[in-house]
């Protein structure tokens, strides 16, 4: 096989962050239409990504948050975006470099975009995807968790992202 000296991954990869980009600067612009909502994942240890001490001991791997209803101030730069938050009935504000973002999903309209790590981050394997408890938090019924014993609420539903992929 040749090498590929033009780095097709790499321009691919660039472009669909472009898109995130663009997304998240017409929702800071003009809000969320009709019944879009996204669901981010990010590495949470990625350089660049700014989370309080606490979201960081929470979720060490990664973390996704779902902007939907309750965020505000969201901020998008040419290589990150920022939003206020409340996880738990505390306002955070968040910092996530484009290049920490692992996937991102709108599921209104079964959309969704994954990444590969960029070089630049560094993460650990994950065990699972954690969903943060924000007061947006769409829950999946326990009657639709067909892998997961029930277990008592402890302030948190996780929420399969394989429920929005078309099958």
């Amino acid at each position: 096989m040749a090498t590929d000296h033009i780095r097709y991954d790499v321009l691919a990869r660039d472009a669909l962050r472009g898109v995130l980009r663009r997304v998240l600067t017409d929702a800071a612009e003009h809000g969320l239409p009709g019944e879009h909502h996204f669901y981010i994942t990010f590495v949470s240890t990625a350089e660049g990504v700014k989370l309080s001490p606490r979201l960081l001991a929470q979720y060490p791997d990664e973390m996704t948050v779902i902007l939907q209803h309750q965020f505000w101030d969201l901020v998008v730069t040419e290589e990150r975006f920022e939003v206020g938050l409340s996880f738990g009935g505390i306002p955070e504000r968040l910092v996530v470099p484009f290049a920490a973002i692992k996937s991102f999903l709108d599921p209104s309209v079964q959309f969704g975009l994954q990444f590969e790590p960029s070089d630049a981050v560094a993460e650990k394997p994950a065990v699972k995807l954690p969903v943060v408890p924000a007061d947006s938090l769409v829950p999946v019924p326990a009657a639709e968790r067909k892998d997961e014993p029930a277990k008592p609420n402890e302030g948190a539903e996780v929420v399969r992202l394989d429920r929005f992929r078309k099958k």
